[in-house]
């Protein structure tokens, strides 16, 4: 039987905060789009949902490993997609993406 860890609240950063530490930690990041939507924005939930726009290959797998030590910190759920695939399904739009660039400037 699993057991369930109990959430500090103490420790859950802001959405301005998560962008922040993504942006410094992550340096790939640089190469993408990135986004963070979903009841993170709002301050609701227990995981922040990220967005990540753009080509596959060598820095994507190097971006994947950075957000792999990255979510060993947080609570990521990312989502990946070629920028034809994002276009064309209007995510950005229908999800209200916020970038994560717009967003490290937010908030203290």
């Amino acid at each position: 039987m699993a057991r369930v860890k109990r959430v500090d609240h103490s420790k859950i950063m802001t959405a301005s905060e998560v962008a922040r530490y993504l942006l410094n930690n992550c340096k790939s990041l640089v190469l993408y789009e990135s986004f963070m939507f979903g009841s993170s924005l709002l301050g609701l939930g227990c995981h922040y949902d990220i967005l990540i726009i753009g080509p596959s290959g060598d820095a994507l797998h190097k971006l994947k490993d950075e957000l792999k030590i990255a979510g060993a910190e947080l609570p990521l759920d990312i989502l990946y997609m070629l920028p034809i695939e994002a276009e064309e399904t209007l995510f950005v739009k229908k999800q209200k993406c916020v970038s994560l660039s717009l967003l490290a400037t937010q908030g203290s």
